[in-house]
């Protein structure tokens, strides 16, 4: 592995550590809110007072999955981001497939919607992009080096 690849490697890895750290931090959070809480802190980009109110449990369990979802996808990747820092090639897939796959869904119905804010938001999904380029890159080059 050349030494510029070996910097992409490991900045995707310090990327996709800190995005699972925000997720993991936000999955947290999440749950112990109420839900008029946790809908205000996940649509930052609408005022807390209009998706505030009494929610149906079923409402309220439903939000702490996706909070419990947002705690794996974080643990995950954070660990996936140490095993891309040891460059490990399959960890850079790991990495891509669930916060990839985890942030598209919030591209498209949070973001594209203009519910979020640029912090941490879209700055996240941000991240996660550059991510995966830089991983992908890597793996793309050394897959061609070792074939």
């Amino acid at each position: 592995m050349k030494k510029t690849q070996l910097q992409a490697l490991r900045v995707s890895a310090v990327l996709w550590v800190l995005w699972g750290i925000v997720h993991a931090f936000f999955g947290v959070a999440v749950m112990s809110m109420d839900a008029s809480q946790g809908f205000a802190a996940i649509a930052a980009g609408v005022a807390p007072e209009a998706v505030g109110g009494e929610y149906h449990p079923a409402v309220a369990a439903i939000l702490n999955q996706h909070a419990w979802n947002l705690l794996w996808f974080g643990l995950v990747t954070t660990i996936g981001g140490v095993m891309t820092w040891r460059r490990n090639m399959t960890a850079i897939w790991v990495c891509a497939m669930v916060g990839g796959l985890a942030d598209s869904g919030y591209l498209v119905f949070i973001d594209f919607g203009g519910f979020a804010t640029f912090v941490p938001g879209t700055l996240m999904t941000l991240i996660a992009g550059s991510a995966i380029a830089l991983g992908g890159w890597v793996w793309l080059s050394e897959r061609k080096t070792s074939a």
